[in-house]
């Protein structure tokens, strides 16, 4: 005699495996900057800094010629743990590098802009390399899980393969005739 499977049984353990999977989110990673121009206005996004004793960090706006951090002008970030800005107003038309550094002390990301008292229009420098993996995520954005949101999601996984495992094992063995 024949024993054959059904198909539906044996694709729960998969199942069980899949779907903590994709709940657990995105994995942890460095936003960078966004900078953007209107007019002689000069605005920095990042999601990527921690507060720190108080403060998120700080941004610096370089013109031509000034090449490290503190002699650019100097604003402290603002925001929220999902999203800290920064905002320079009159500034002279011409090319600049803007520079955030979080409060930890590590870069958040470099980006060039050139403004025109016309129109803005921002163009992208080299930025860092992620130092915690590849900003993923819709549209390019990112959030960055604390350590107790990645735990609860490895300890779905890991009780999932276990229960995987066990469904397999309970599986009822074919019945041989002799």
């Amino acid at each position: 005699m024949r024993y054959s499977r059904v198909l539906s049984r044996s694709a729960a353990p998969l199942a069980a495996v899949a779907l903590p999977l994709v709940l657990a989110g995105p994995s942890a990673a460095v936003a960078g900057i966004s900078v953007s121009t209107t007019g002689t206005n000069v605005s920095v996004v990042t999601s990527a800094c921690a507060q720190n004793n108080g403060s998120w960090g700080t941004a610096s706006l370089l013109g031509s010629g000034q090449t490290s951090f503190t002699q650019g002008r100097q604003v402290a970030l603002s925001g929220t743990t999902v999203s800290q800005s920064a905002a320079w107003s009159a500034v002279a038309p011409g090319t600049y590098t803007v520079t955030v550094r979080c409060s930890n002390g590590v870069s958040a990301g470099t980006q060039s802009v050139i403004v025109s008292a016309a129109a803005a229009t921002p163009t992208r420098a080299a930025t860092p390399s992620p130092s915690r993996g590849v900003a993923g995520g819709l549209g390019g954005s990112a959030r960055d899980y604390g350590t107790l949101t990645l735990g609860a999601g490895a300890a779905l996984v890991g009780s999932a393969v276990i229960a995987g495992a066990w469904f397999l094992r309970r599986r009822p063995k074919p019945h041989r005739r002799y």
